[in-house]
């Protein structure tokens, strides 16, 4: 696939977002809140920017999860704590992740603040109309710390690409099952990782391949046909072009300039090995020249 400017950055600032998911800070952050479980801390961290909202809407905002997924996380983890006391506590875990993993001359230095400042411009200036959980994280107070800024801005930017995601999906036809089946017939995820952390059924799976062989788009053992590859590719190009604004708000130079300063952040994550194999996020790059 060729790579377009909104592909490069993702494939950079995803790491460093989902440290929120998988870095220990968030989750003994979650655990100090009271949240119960995992699932809890994680539908509360990521949910916080939309206030106490229903969880009907959550569902909706996030796509993949089964109901009762959701449902058993919210709105019970309100009574735990408030959304305003969960943003405070989500910066305050990615500002010692980040400390931890990046070191404390790098989290301080003005290269950093640099990144956190080009981020915060691109995300600041993105257009969040139709896109439910980038515009409640974009409406948020801008940080001090560079840390929690930088964090803020590529969480601004990864839910814009995610609302884009779901905006494609929806459009095309595909069901929050069918997406997950052909992502992972695509080899960027584990089926089973995702059927069950997303708490579907083995019939609600079964099922939704079974549409997707019907369509012609899934071959009998279960990896794409062309016409699936065709559809996947489609899925993420058009995901790509609707996810491409935030940049030219920076223009190719400045914007090559925050992939560069990314990079050595990612691979510091990756490198850490926090994102457990088969996870959902799909990223499977590897380090490869920055720019167009």
């Amino acid at each position: 696939m060729a790579e377009t400017m909104a592909r490069a950055l993702w494939e950079r600032y995803e790491p460093v977002h989902d440290l929120v998911y998988f870095a220990p800070e968030a989750r003994r952050a979650a655990d100090g809140l009271g949240m119960r479980g995992y699932w809890m801390g994680y539908f509360a961290l990521r949910a916080a920017p939309l206030d106490a909202a229903h969880p009907a809407v959550v569902r909706s905002c996030f796509f993949v999860f089964h109901p009762s997924r959701v449902a058993r996380a919210l709105p019970d983890a309100w009574a735990y704590a408030a959304p305003a006391e969960v943003l405070a506590a989500r910066w305050e875990a990615m500002d010692a992740a980040m400390t931890r993993l990046f070191g404390v001359d790098t989290v301080g230095s003005a290269a950093f603040t640099q990144t956190a400042d080009l981020a915060w411009e691109a995300a600041a200036g993105a257009d969040t109309t139709g896109r439910v959980l980038a515009a409640a994280n974009q409406a948020l107070e801008r940080p001090d710390r560079p840390t929690a800024r930088l964090w803020q801005a590529l969480t601004t930017l990864r839910e814009h690409r995610g609302d884009s995601h779901v905006a494609v999906l929806v459009s095309l036809g595909l069901g929050p099952v069918e997406a997950m089946v052909l992502k992972a017939a695509a080899g960027e995820s584990d089926g089973s990782f995702l059927r069950e952390t997303r708490k579907w059924t083995r019939e609600d799976w079964a099922a939704a391949e079974g549409r997707l062989r019907a369509q012609g788009r899934l071959a009998a053992d279960g990896s794409l046909t062309s016409a699936g590859r065709a559809l996947r590719a489609e899925v993420e190009a058009l995901t790509d072009a609707a996810a491409e604004g935030p940049w030219t708000v920076l223009g190719a130079e400045r914007g090559a300039r925050l992939a560069a300063l990314l990079e050595p952040l990612a691979r510091t994550v990756e490198e850490a090995e926090l994102l457990p194999p088969g996870n959902p996020v799909g990223l499977t790059r590897r380090a490869h020249p920055v720019g167009r």
